[in-house]
């Protein structure tokens, strides 16, 4: 049985501060035959907020760029990856308010919550999406959860529960050799790790280098790209840098600068923290922090659209019913917000004037208790949804969310 250890490639619990970078080779101007200029950027798959002190550069390739390309389509799992490592143990007061007693930021497959939403990787896709431009994934995410050894051949060694970072020996050296930006010590470093596994480092690396420049040379030669992939894809003899320059582009290395006052590049990037999200046949509109995905309906469904910042592991969703025979509140919460004995949901007043119950909600594949506002209209039951760790359920994130919601 195959582990899939490529979504958490480089997902290191580790501290770490910007070195020198007097080695910095995470981006590269790549030029077309035809003269169509692009980016090739180095990342990182962790939502640690240092790693998001980016150069003017790359948000003035980010800018620039009409496609934004990465590894894999990684928002197409939303459905069914949960980025969060354990539910929230909350407890309530003598009024029945919800609280939890650990102030611990909580885990998630690519940090925590003292991190970033998303992860790197994760944040340039919800970009793309909030500023409306292409996407173009170089993999396949079925091809990127087939890549890998099989784990029973080596079950003598501990990786420490199959995490990519558990393959390596001294993180602290890996982190320090990205953040000054040496791709090509990062690329020594990797296959001298993955020694103890002498064709991972071709499965893992070297062949999917060669595929993912395939994949890249169908849109660098029709408009500008921005391309990111994990950074110990970029240097070696068969790193992407090299094999680009083979193929007959022209590569340029940037240069990391900081300007003292932010770039307009910088602010135009920045401002889009948000996708409006609408449906028109259902009259309703709301502001997720990046583009939704709608999943499968069950019976009597008209919505089921939900998104999850993989980073921080907190998730957001509206979902839309048939109102059927709902005829009171009492009636949608037995059927929508089964709500927990110590806490009861509310009924509370909207700034539109309209009304809504409201409360936590335990989900009944998981026993997760989630917040859940509850709407009735003459013809729907509208349910809206957000959970996350610690942090997420002790603020107020989840009701802002809710609050976003407009109806016709």
């Amino acid at each position: 049985m195959r582990n899939n250890l490529i979504l958490l490639l480089f997902t290191l619990a580790t501290g770490f501060s910007f070195g020198q970078q007097e080695h910095y080779a995470l981006l590269w101007e790549v030029t077309a035959k035809n003269g169509t200029q692009s980016y090739l950027f180095g990342s990182f798959h962790s939502n640690d907020k240092r790693l998001f002190q980016l150069p003017d550069s790359v948000y003035y390739a980010l800018d620039r760029a009409e496609v934004i390309s990465l590894e894999t389509d990684i928002f197409s799992i939303f459905e069914s990856f949960d980025a969060r490592q354990g539910n929230v143990k909350l407890k309530f007061d003598s009024d029945g308010k919800p609280y939890t007693s650990n102030a611990r930021a909580g885990k998630s497959a690519y940090g925590d919550e003292d991190g970033m939403p998303q992860f790197l990787d994760a944040y340039f896709q919800q970009y793309c999406f909030n500023a409306g431009k292409e996407f173009f994934p170089l993999e396949t995410i079925e091809f990127q959860m087939s890549v890998g050894p099989d784990m029973s051949d080596y079950s003598s060694y501990d990786f420490k529960g199959g995490r990519f970072g558990a393959l390596l020996s001294g993180k602290d050296e890996l982190v320090d050799l990205y953040l000054e930006g040496d791709i090509y010590g990062l690329n020594d470093f990797i296959k001298s790790s993955l020694s103890i596994m002498p064709k991972y480092y071709k499965e893992l690396i070297t062949d999917r280098n060669y595929g993912m420049v395939d994949s890249l040379e169908l849109v660098l030669s029709e408009k500008p790209v921005f391309c990111a992939v994990g950074a110990g894809h970029l240097g070696g003899d068969q790193g992407i840098v090299s094999l680009l320059g083979k193929r007959g582009y022209k590569l340029r290395k940037v240069e990391a600068t900081y300007a003292e006052h932010k770039a307009p590049a910088e602010k135009a990037v920045k401002s889009l923290r948000s996708y409006p999200y609408s449906v028109d046949s259902l009259g309703l509109t709301i502001s997720f922090p990046g583009k939704p995905q709608e999943i499968g309906l069950y019976e009597s469904q008209h919505l089921n659209s939900i998104y999850r910042e993989f980073g921080q592991g907190n998730s957001y969703s509206v979902e839309v019913y048939d109102r059927l025979s709902i005829e009171s509140w009492e009636d949608a919460a037995a059927e929508y917000l089964p709500s927990p004995e110590e806490s009861p949901y509310e009924k509370i007043e909207l700034a539109n004037g309209g009304e809504a119950i409201q409360g936590l909600g335990q989900e009944y594949w998981d026993n997760t208790m989630t917040w859940m506002r509850v709407l009735l209209t003459e013809e729907y039951v509208i349910v809206l949804k957000a959970v996350g760790g610690n942090k997420f359920m002790n603020s107020p994130r989840a009701f802002r969310f809710f609050d976003t919601l407009k109806m016709e």
